[in-house]
């Protein structure tokens, strides 16, 4: 079984370093777990976090070319993932938002533009 990107897997850590975790996945390979990626807030101290023994659900990340794995324990959460859905959506909601705004205040404007310049309502014909 290949480790793809995305997938969801259980691993064991079996290094920690100061700058992040080494999982060993069912299958054999490591992956690395990024010290941004432990937990959803600033981590300081990832020895607060995890300990070498620990079993953890990562996310794979990415699979590059010369094998190295790069996982997420945080991303595994589903808890995590319904939060940043839904900050993805209110993004483009508040975005639309602002949008739809603009362009109504821009053809306000180049309407009363246009009408100034052909002489608009109520004009002098001559």
């Amino acid at each position: 079984m290949s480790v793809e990107v995305g997938s969801k897997v259980r691993g064991k850590v079996t290094r920690i370093t100061n700058f992040g975790a080494f999982v060993e996945l069912p299958e054999g390979s490591t992956g690395l777990v990024h010290i941004s990626e432990v937990a959803n807030k600033y981590v300081k101290d990832i020895n607060e976090h995890l300990a070498v023994g620990d079993e953890v659900d990562v996310k794979v990340l990415n699979v590059e070319d010369n094998g190295k794995i790069g996982l997420s324990i945080k991303k595994a959460d589903e808890k995590f993932e319904r939060q940043e859905q839904k900050k993805r959506t209110e993004n483009f909601e508040s975005k639309m938002n602002q949008f739809l705004k603009d362009s109504e205040d821009k053809l306000a404007s180049l309407k009363k533009h246009t009408e100034s310049r052909r002489g608009g309502r109520g004009a002098k014909r001559g």
